[in-house]
């Protein structure tokens, strides 16, 4: 793998806190010396996430994964390590070497180059939407009644119909065929190249840092299909950007600290010109976890405003489990006399949609009137299920004040005994915490070991000597170096790390980061996890002692069982007595250890 050198991944590490990094994207609590929260790479409803200040490691008991900042953060942005490294670098103003391969600066090269590609495309079709010859696309426009600084703040332009009429210009802009094809603009066939987007309403779609990342293309006639968006591309993936979300960021910034999220970028653009700024919408029905983290850097509340459909209804449902294991403040907004928030806005203005987002009720509302529906409260079986669904629901709330407020409402507005909804509610949560893993004690060290067969004391042993190596100081690492040859160690996955440790690790140079000699994910996970463990090591140099004790017992049992194979085997009587003495001073050490 190609890398910066050590001193400018320490400096990066050592800039970039990893509790601060991560709680950009999570929220995490503090419990003794380290943090917790809920798991971003798994689902899960205790928190097994675990966040180390003092050793700058992260790690989740429950899916294995962990690492570093730099791995965190190449993990959650599903980035490669270099990329991972600029960013953190870039966010912590640190000027980065160019001492990269010359694959990745051609990758950097063609990145930039579509870049700009896509900004000057933009700019040719707003252009193109003032010609006189663009009527069709400016009638459209009338009719959407999107005014001219609308017009400019997303760059909203026209595709005409002609075959070539962008390739033509970019071409003589200086940009290769090979680039104008990476840009998913221009196509290819058996013809010759082709601009994809023809006839028209280009609407720009741009990244977190306002950067040209793709297009939208809507018809303008009765044909099909209604929409062509760019498809994915070496600058564009769909589920991790935002529309809109560059020019919303002042409106998140104001007293509300809150983002609508509607379905189309149509529908986010009208809603924006109508004094609804802090508007962004998703590039695809369902929201993914990546747009949920963009959304939990970016803001406290989201409410989610998805169309009043069935596909829209399941993305509200998508959209409130990833963000709750974010712990954004979900709403879910609510609108009657429209089928979207474009038209309910256009039918009633805009005040009246800010009063709808004032009173956009919580993901436990939304999901007890969606169970409502579907019952009749006046059957009893519906009764009874209606109640053990809510004590579901409920027992999901992780605020014990919320969850009270929850019941005093329930039991007051369907006439429920209050105390028959606690009583099911702390069953299921009586069962959820027997059940769940106690993290701190979890055992990842047994967990990941890759030979079932070896005994537990063996693996729990050898995780510790990996932790004793890897935590500790010089002379540690030294003493148990001298005594644990690498054949005695039965994990495999323990042999291998403890092996890359013995040859790297400098003892007149111990490195801050342990996990820096890694270039291996698995191997990542697994040294994470060893230093999260709790091995419960009150006296350090005990501990060494009972390692280089047992360590040399089992090199003597070796050494034992090596000598009586060469007395069996050896023809010579002088080679016999040697040996018979040898094996005698070994047999008496080993009784010394009894």
């Amino acid at each position: 793998m190609e890398r910066y050198n050590d001193e400018i991944l320490d400096e990066i590490r050592s800039r970039n806190d990893i509790v601060s990094t991560i709680s950009q994207y999570m929220t995490l609590k503090r419990k003794g010396r380290n943090y917790f929260g809920l798991c971003p790479f798994h689902n899960e409803k205790s928190p097994s996430f675990s966040v180390s200040p003092d050793k700058q490691i992260f790690h989740c008991f429950g899916c294995g994964v962990g690492g570093d900042v730099i791995n965190f953060v190449k993990k959650i942005e599903n980035i490669g390590f270099l990329d991972s490294v600029r960013l953190l670098a870039e966010k912590s103003g640190i000027q980065l070497p160019n001492d990269i391969s010359k694959a990745e600066e051609e990758s950097i090269k063609l990145k930039n180059r579509v870049y700009k590609i896509n900004e000057l495309a933009a700019k040719f079709y707003h252009e193109n939407l003032y010609k006189p010859t663009s009527k069709i696309a400016q009638d459209y426009i009338k009719k959407r009644k999107l005014n001219n600084a609308t017009l400019k703040s997303f760059l909203i332009g026209y595709s005409s119909n002609s075959r070539n009429e962008l390739l033509r210009y970019l071409k003589e802009q200086g940009f290769t065929e090979e680039e104008l094809v990476a840009s998913c603009l221009i196509g290819k066939s058996e013809r010759g190249y082709y601009d994809k987007f023809r006839n028209r309403l280009m609407i720009p779609i741009r990244d977190e840092r306002g950067r040209f990342i793709a297009f939208g293309g809507r018809v303008l006639d009765d044909s099909k299909p209604k929409y062509i968006n760019s498809p994915e591309n070496i600058v564009y993936s769909k589920g991790r950007n935002l529309f809109g979300l560059n020019v919303a960021k002042d409106g998140v910034h104001g007293p509300l600290k809150r983002l609508l999220i509607v379905e189309g970028y149509m529908d986010a653009i009208s809603l924006y010109q109508r004094g609804i700024t802090n508007v962004v919408a998703s590039l695809g029905t369902a929201l993914t976890d990546s747009q949920g983290r963009l959304l939990r850097r970016n803001t406290e509340q989201v409410i989610l405003g998805y169309d009043a459909d069935g596909a829209g209804q399941q993305a509200i449902i998508r959209g409130m489990e990833i963000l709750k294991s974010m712990d954004i403040d979900i709403r879910i907004l609510q609108i009657s006399g429209a089928k979207d928030p474009d038209e309910y806005v256009l039918k009633f203005g805009p005040e009246k949609m800010l009063k709808a987002m004032d009173d956009a009720i919580s993901g436990v509302e939304f999901k007890i009137k969606v169970l409502k529906s579907n019952l009749d409260l006046n059957n009893v079986n519906d009764k009874v299920k209606f109640l053990t669904e809510i004590a579901k629901i409920l027992s999901n709330v992780d605020n014990n004040i919320e969850r009270e407020v929850y019941i005093d409402r329930i039991a007051k507005v369907y006439e429920i005994s209050k105390n028959a909804i606690i009583a099911e509610v702390d069953k299921l949560l009586y069962k959820s915490s027997t059940g769940a893993m106690n993290f701190e004690k979890s055992n990842i060290v047994l967990k990941s070991s890759q030979d079932s067969k070896i005994d537990v004391a063996t693996r729990k042993r050898e995780g510790m000597v990996v932790y004793l190596l890897v935590d500790y100081t010089k002379l540690s690492f030294d003493r148990i170096k001298s005594v644990v040859n690498l054949d005695l160690i039965k994990s495999e996955k323990n042999r291998k790390v403890i092996g890359i440790l013995y040859d790297k690790i400098d003892l007149n140079n111990m490195p801050d980061n342990i996990i820096s000699l890694f270039d291996d994910e698995d191997d990542i996970n697994y040294i994470s996890g060893i230093l999260s463990y709790d091995f419960e090591i009150s006296d350090a140099n005990k501990a060494i002692e009972d390692i280089e004790k047992i360590y040399y017992k089992e090199k003597l049992i070796a050494l034992r069982n090596d000598l009586i194979l060469k007395l069996e085997n050896s023809a010579e009587e002088v080679n016999k007595k040697d040996i018979e003495s040898e094996l005698t001073n070994v047999v008496l050490e080993l009784a010394k250890m009894k």
